[in-house]
């Protein structure tokens, strides 16, 4: 495990290379947020990673994101839920989650939308597209993303805020550019077909290996865990 001040220059410079990577593209860097991935990491690094200012979490694992958030009460983060969801645990992460990264079905919108009005809260609902069309990969390819878009409009506690993506790993930072440009041009053309941009305005995109690439393609939140913890055990 890393030093609480190895964590804290991790994340500084993390920040420091989405800034750069915003301005070289003319946007403004404050339309980036970071999502620090905190997926296995135990609350003595999470503490560390707050402390020095993160201010957004992301988890994959339902049990694990509600297990830290019951252990931290009052922790000035918004939580991040970025793994695949079942519908059926919808209830357990409603009153948690602030964002939901992996909507992939209007059966999961739908139960979100029901567990966040119970709870009283509303919940950024984010739409995730299996742009390289991965059989590995959960998401909804192109047709299904025009077929869902236009249903989550009209919830109100499951919020439709955006896109997300993953794609193919790769060596190189910028064979994901063409997926990261695509999710843009994808959420333009939903915004041709009638739905507000302002439901539209997030792209969730960019990990540890390509969150410049993201960046400079138009992401506003990207997901990074390993480049501010180091390598997980």
């Amino acid at each position: 495990m890393l030093s609480r001040s190895e964590i804290a220059d991790n994340l500084h410079l993390v920040q420091s290379r989405i800034a750069d990577a915003a301005v070289r593209v003319g946007r403004n860097p404050d339309d980036v947020a970071l999502v620090t991935v905190t997926k296995t990491r135990g609350l003595e690094e999470i503490e560390a990673v707050i402390e020095a200012g993160a201010t957004d979490l992301g988890e994959n694992y339902v049990q694990e994101m509600v297990a830290k958030a019951e252990q931290m009460p009052g922790a000035p983060v918004t939580w991040h839920a970025i793994g695949h969801l079942q519908s059926k645990k919808a209830r357990q992460v409603a009153p948690v989650v602030s964002v939901l990264h992996s909507v992939d079905s209007l059966k999961l919108a739908l139960e979100m939308d029901k567990r966040a009005e119970a709870a009283g809260r509303e919940v950024l609902a984010l739409i995730q597209v299996n742009v390289a069309g991965e059989e590995t990969k959960f998401g909804v390819d192109e047709a299904g993303l025009f077929d869902l878009a236009p249903q989550l409009v009209e919830l109100d506690n499951a919020r439709l805020a955006g896109l997300m993506t993953m794609p193919p790993y790769a060596d190189d930072a910028d064979a994901s550019r063409p997926h990261f440009a695509r999710l843009r041009l994808l959420r333009e053309e939903l915004i041709e077909r009638g739905i507000s941009a302002h439901r539209l305005g997030h792209l969730s995109m960019g990990m540890t290996s390509d969150y410049e690439v993201a960046v400079e393609e138009g992401a506003t939140l990207v997901r990074v865990g390993t480049a501010i913890f180091g390598p997980r055990d």
